[in-house]
């Protein structure tokens, strides 16, 4: 397939800007203050590795008119000036007494004070990503204002994806469609998970992906009983059933699904199982178009698994969103009900308990058109693959 190109024109960063701005119109609040990678990234197009470090705060602030303005340490101005970011305002980091505090302070204070209040991502799902006792300073230096949740607006406007966006999921779907294919040629029994596994993002990497960052892997006698702990030491035998769930990345966006294959032989049970998350997976697709919604999803495939002799799902949910982050907002459960739109990119994660310690998922990637709903991934076989 094509190579996305990388990054974003300065049109996209304009449109997602003046988007997040209406919404804080709306909200009746002055300023939008950015603390994580995933936001700060999304709105100013600053990508680096070096997020990794805790050591030094970084600040997006957009106001209710004009540019966002990137408060941040020294060491990243050269990285921001790369950006269409034009003010950069930064200082020497880390100085824990003072770490972009003042900066910030000034800052908000120059702008038109209409409403008062200053918005954050606060809410379900998000983190602050700076020192709590830098977060008190803030607020006390900025008594006049009010600090209020805007988690909800931001979050909405990221789980619609343009089309750029999409291009660059299917991307990293394809990359390791391709590799999950493959898996047969470097996998086999005697073998460890993290044998099997390191081979597997060797492979990744070769085939184009940026990062393999999240790889794990389970194993057991005709099913596993866990999905996010391994890759471990225990070597793989006859009659095994492994699974691997992965989530790697093409420009910063990510894929995450999973296959399963079964080593020499798979018993009936074992066999019923992957048929059954199968069609429920294939029930999630079905469902999933414009106007339905995410329990809409959970609905169709929960009908299925529990047709199908489900015990119970450990997971709590059967996908959520997907984008810039592993997992987004929002989750397929039965009460979640957000409504679903066009450019909607969502993982279908349907996975049941079929027996005492042994489980089944399945999991593929999707994206909702104005038609219904379109795959990501390259569709899992309808029976499960056996390895000799």
């Amino acid at each position: 397939m094509n190579c996305p190109e990388r990054g974003f024109p300065d049109a996209e960063y304009e449109h997602r800007t003046a988007a997040i701005q209406r919404a804080m119109r709306k909200k009746e609040v002055d300023a939008l203050l950015l603390t994580t990678e995933p936001n700060v990234r999304y709105f100013s197009g600053f990508f680096t590795q070096f997020w990794q470090s805790p050591t030094r705060p970084w600040f997006l602030l957009i106001p209710a008119d004009g540019k966002p303005v990137a408060v941040i340490p020294e060491v990243g101005v050269s990285g921001m000036r790369q950006t269409w970011i034009e003010d950069i305002r930064s200082w020497p980091s880390p100085r824990p007494g003072d770490d972009g505090i003042s900066l910030l302070v000034h800052l908000v204070t120059g702008l038109p004070r209409r409403f008062g209040k200053i918005g954050m991502t606060l809410g379900a799902e998000t983190y602050l990503r700076m020192p709590i006792e830098s977060f008190q300073a803030l607020k006390d230096a900025l008594r006049q204002y009010e600090f209020v949740d805007l988690s909800r607006p931001v979050h909405a406007q990221r789980m619609v994806k343009s089309n750029l966006e999409i291009a660059k999921t299917r991307k990293i779907c394809q990359i390791v469609s391709g590799t999950f294919a493959a898996l047969p040629t470097f996998a086999k029994t005697g073998m460890t998970e993290e044998q099997v596994v390191r081979n597997m993002k060797v492979d990744l990497l070769q085939r184009g992906a940026d990062t393999v960052s999240y790889v794990v892997a389970g194993s057991g006698p005709g099913g596993y009983d866990s999905i996010i702990m391994g890759p471990t030491d225990r070597e793989l035998r006859e009659g095994d059933l492994l699974i691997i769930d992965t989530g790697s990345t093409y420009d910063g966006y990510f894929c995450d699904f999973d296959r399963n294959w079964a080593f020499g032989y798979a018993d009936d049970a074992t066999r019923k199982a992957y048929e059954v998350v199968w069609n429920a997976t294939e029930a999630g697709f079905n469902a999933a178009r414009p106007g339905a919604t995410t329990s809409d999803l959970w609905k169709a495939m929960n009908d299925v698994l529990a047709g199908g002799g489900s015990l119970g799902n450990e997971v709590g949910r059967l996908g959520h969103g997907l984008g810039i982050e592993l997992t987004e907002r929002p989750s397929n459960t039965a009460t979640d009900d957000t409504t679903l739109e066009p450019g909607m990119v969502m993982t279908l994660e349907p996975g049941m308990t079929f027996a005492p310690g042994r489980q089944m998922v399945h999991e593929e990637n999707i994206v909702v058109t104005e038609e219904g709903a379109d795959w990501l991934t390259r569709r899992a076989p309808r029976e499960l693959s056996i390895l000799r």
